[in-house]
């Protein structure tokens, strides 16, 4: 079984192919495709309201791109959704029924709600039944979810992220509202907080500081790897860490957003296990998938 996700963000569109793999009653995603598109469509839309044309008009090569290598691999299924940028958008909607009627590809633009759920059923699987804070910064949103003995006790989506704080579009208020939230939700539970942190800012911290195999990243060490790379200058920190020019202009604000989270808590360290909304949507039809074959079957048995 061949599955395809694309993933719209605010800040980069994500693309991945993987072919399902089962063997003795499990399964394993192998991983045929994946591009990542730094296009930046909240760029457009937390400062002017919209998507311009000329992203737009890229917006619809990539999407043809897209459409070419569903059908070249043979896809079996795909699921493309698009975030914050899109779902504030005012053409946003306009534009994913264009890309419907052009190209037959359809984008589910979904609330931030949705996109918690969808990345946190990838992250639960392998927790133990600890307290868990799961953060997930994006372009133009941040999900939290508080997770205790492996399931979802409370959950919010707040609008703050890397690339609208750069345009200017968040100001402390929804910083002190993630600090309150995070500090009266947690308030009261028994035993520490262990923070979970997806996003590609993330997972870059982590490769930054060094601790490949190690599972957890401290408190203090986010905050000595955010104080160094924010000492260097853009042009620093694309060539001397070899960040992309799209990632080396918001890891420190979407740093700043997990530190926050983190500190509400009270949490002294942070899981980055590198999954994403991607990941969710492999899950979804993975899942979807396995349901159809099932009722094919179960009809093919009646008499």
């Amino acid at each position: 079984m061949k599955l395809a996700a694309i993933d719209i963000g605010s800040n980069a569109i994500r693309f991945q192919v993987t072919n399902v793999i089962e063997y003795q009653g499990e399964h394993n995603f192998k991983r045929l495709e994946y591009v990542r598109f730094p296009l930046r469509l909240g760029q457009d839309v937390f400062k002017y309201g919209k998507i311009g044309p000329d992203k737009e008009d890229k917006f619809f090569r990539l999407m043809h791109a897209f459409k070419l290598l569903i059908d070249l691999y043979e896809v079996d299924d795909y699921y493309a959704c698009a975030t914050s940028a899109m779902r504030e958008s005012e053409n946003g909607y306009r534009i994913a029924e264009k890309a419907r009627q052009l190209l037959g590809l359809k984008i589910h633009i979904i609330d931030g709600d949705r996109e918690a759920e969808l990345i946190n059923n990838v992250v639960v699987k392998n927790l133990s039944t600890d307290n868990y804070l799961h953060i997930d910064v994006g372009g133009g949103s941040t999900e939290i979810n508080l997770i205790v003995d492996r399931k979802k006790k409370h959950a919010k989506s707040f609008r703050v992220g890397s690339v609208r704080t750069l345009e200017h579009k968040t100001g402390r208020d929804p910083l002190e509202q993630i600090d309150a939230w995070v500090a009266r939700k947690t308030s009261g539970l028994e035993g520490p907080v262990t923070a979970i942190g997806t996003g590609g800012n993330i997972n870059k911290i982590y490769d930054l500081a060094d601790k490949k195999g190690h599972l957890y990243l401290s408190l203090k060490k986010v905050e000595q790897v955010r104080d160094y790379v924010e000492s260097l200058s853009i042009d620093e920190r694309i060539h001397k860490l070899q960040l992309n020019p799209d990632r080396a202009d918001v890891i420190i604000p979407a740093t700043g957003i997990y530190l926050k989270a983190m500190k509400a808590a009270g949490c002294k360290k942070i899981m980055v296990p590198d999954v994403g909304l991607k990941d969710g949507l492999m899950q979804l039809l993975y899942e979807r998938n396995i349901k159809r074959l099932e009722l094919d079957f179960e009809t093919s048995q009646k008499p």
